[in-house]
């Protein structure tokens, strides 16, 4: 073991090992040097965060305590005073800044401009305006006043054009207060027609229209169409739409039943007001109405030809939340008028003219159908009878050879008892007729000429054919 000798005597190390373990255990107050230090330090740096505690601040209280508090002590007041706030503190102060942000939040709430009612894209489907929700706010938010570019104007619409907006691609801005009035106009117009029981159409042909078409024609209690015009529908309706089906309703919209044979001579059934959402890829459309003295109601924007449609609205047809407003009221309209026809039909009171030239089925025409529908089994019955020529060629004089011809007199009562169950009213006449094997099945010309086919061979394989030729002929 190897001895490095040192300046400094056995016992002076001693004591300062132990003075080095006391410090560690027991901190002494800091020399004037440090404390000099600390002050420098702090008057030279920048503002320190005010929940910052200073270590020494603790040192010099242990430093002051040593006389009269033990170690044990010492050290605990050292460990309490020097921990961090609570998580329970932290928290409390997390909610009491939520309670205060929800306090200002409703305290400052009727604050500033209204904001409702906003924008919702399906709502102007599910529940559209109407005519009385018409305002110069509603078509501002709607996009009705933008028109197309002022190159592509049409000289006609000269009188809707408010002015000119932008200067590289200037465009042409739509008067909002003409809007509103031709679209209260045509808002009229509709719940006219339908309150006096006529049939509105609704066409728009472009993509994202077809909801707002069948929300309106279903308001209305109209039709509808989301596609292309079929050329000639209304000009040439027979040929294109003749098999469509036809029914006959009353005053309150209930189907009637009793016209099937009358509607197969009626003509295709025609509107009573078209309303078209893009009169310009609907030419064809809009002149068939014309040739037909049939109104329409149209939007025009600035680049269409007012001329084309009755009832113009001037607005912007390329927005869809416009044209879903427009079509909205004018659906709406037409609610308006079918629920003030029910009302005056259920006081009795009719405000359109009934000219459909239809008759009221009697209690004949059901009758008669009956008897021929019974005529035609009683027909089908008589085939089953098998009766020789013999049979029908024996005079009333040669009663005594009825077992030889094989006529007999069940047969007879047998055709007679078929008879009264068709319920054919015969007379004195047709009774004889029977009584010689003349059955009076032909008495009826139209009924065997109704039957077609099925009844002509029935008649010629029927052995009482041309039996009354025969007995004329021999009188």
């Amino acid at each position: 073991m190897h001895v490095f000798p040192s300046a400094y005597p056995p016992t002076m190390i001693i004591r300062s090992l132990l003075l080095r373990h006391g410090r560690l255990a027991l901190p002494r107050a800091p020399s004037p040097s440090h404390l000099r230090s600390w002050r420098r330090t702090l008057t030279t740096a920048s503002e320190v965060e005010s929940s910052y505690t200073n270590p020494q601040s603790a040192q010099n209280y242990i430093a002051g305590g040593l006389g009269s508090a033990t170690k044990g002590q010492a050290v605990q007041n050292l460990t309490s005073s020097s921990q961090p706030p609570t998580i329970a503190l932290e928290d409390e102060q997390v909610v009491r800044d939520w309670e205060f942000f929800h306090h200002q939040k409703r305290r400052t709430q009727n604050l500033g401009s209204a904001l409702e009612p906003y924008y919702r894209p399906h709502e102007l489907v599910a529940n559209p305006p109407s005519p009385k929700d018409i305002t110069l706010e509603l078509l501002l938010a709607s996009q009705t006043h933008i028109g197309h570019a002022t190159s592509l104007w049409h000289p006609a619409n000269a009188k809707y054009i408010f002015g000119v907006r932008g200067e590289q691609d200037p465009i042409h801005i739509i008067s909002l207060d003409v809007t509103a009035a031709h679209l209260r106009r045509a808002s009229k117009v509709v719940r006219g027609v339908t309150e006096r029981g006529g049939l509105v159409l609704f066409v728009g042909s472009r993509a994202g229209q077809s909801r707002s078409v069948v929300r309106a024609a279903e308001l209305s209690g109209g039709c509808h169409l989301f596609s292309k015009w079929i050329p000639g529908s209304i000009t040439n309706g027979q040929q294109i739409l003749g098999k469509c089906r036809k029914k006959v309703v009353d005053q309150f919209d209930a189907e009637q039943t009793g016209f099937e044979e009358q509607l197969h001579s009626k003509a295709a059934l025609k509107p009573d007001l078209v309303v078209c959402l893009n009169p310009l890829e609907n030419y064809v459309l809009l002149h068939e109405c014309g040739l037909n003295n049939i109104p329409t109601i149209g939007i025009i924007d600035t680049d269409a030809n007012p001329t084309w449609v009755t009832y113009p609205i001037p607005a912007n047809d390329d927005s869809l939340r416009s044209v879903q407003m427009i079509a909205g009221v004018l659906g709406r309209a037409g609610q308006e008028g079918q629920q003030l026809r029910r009302e005056s039909a259920a006081e009795g009171v009719v405000k359109y003219r009934q000219d459909h030239g239809l008759q009221p089925p009697s209690r004949e025409s059901d009758e008669m159908k009956q008897r021929r529908e019974k005529e035609q089994s009683l027909l089908a019955g008589a085939d089953a009878f098998e009766v020789s020529e013999a049979a029908l060629e024996m005079d009333a004089d040669d009663a005594g050879e009825v077992e030889k011809t094989g006529v007999t007199a069940e047969t007879v009562a047998n055709t007679e008892r078929l008879m009264e169950v068709a319920d054919v009213e015969m007379d004195a006449g047709a009774v004889r007729g029977v009584e010689k094997g003349d059955v009076p099945y032909e008495v009826d010309a139209p009924v065997l000429q109704q039957q077609g086919e099925e009844g002509a061979q029935a008649r010629q394989g029927s052995p009482f054919a041309g039996r009354g030729k025969e007995e004329e002929e021999k009188r």
